[in-house]
């Protein structure tokens, strides 16, 4: 971590197909879901530096005070009952309330890696060797599929 370089060794994965549920065609790719297994060293390292990111992050209060995900006693119920408590007030003091909800689970995959790292820079400070170990985190990355012995060439993940 101190020369800013996330280990190339750490940066493969292997995706091992799980069939979704008992009774599907076997023999049709779609009745697959992906499972990514990264080294157990990758994610211990990936876990010490979001544990020393969310630090820095608190300890510097660069969270908004709402921030409910990835925050130590912050869960989903504290952000139900905030949103709860803000519909309830507008109802009572006559205004239209609505509620929009968007399934976000995977919307880190779809992430522009430049952009992220230009919100790094600028919305949360980090630069020199923690923006570098960023940057090599994310890129470089590769995969390939496993089942049992059998193993495909290794590729590029699609962003």
């Amino acid at each position: 971590m101190s020369t800013g370089h996330f280990p190339s060794t750490f940066e493969e994965a292997f995706i091992t197909p799980a069939i979704k549920k008992p009774g599907l065609d076997v023999t049709d790719a779609q009745s697959y879901r992906p499972i990514s297994n990264l080294s157990v060293v990758s994610k211990l390292l990936e876990r010490i530096v979001a544990q020393q990111h969310n630090t820095y992050l608190q300890s510097s209060s660069l969270l908004p005070s709402l921030q409910s995900g990835f925050w130590l006693g912050h869960l989903t119920e504290t952000a139900l009952l905030r949103v709860l408590s803000d519909l309830l007030q507008a109802v009572d003091s006559g205004d239209v309330a609505a509620l929009v909800l968007l399934d976000l689970s995977t919307a880190f995959d779809t992430v522009d890696h430049a952009i992220l790292c230009r919100r790094l820079r600028l919305s949360f400070r980090l630069d020199g060797l923690a923006l570098a170990w960023f940057q090599s985190y994310l890129h470089g990355r590769s995969q390939y599929v496993r089942r049992g012995v059998l193993r495909s060439s290794s590729v590029e993940p699609i962003c």
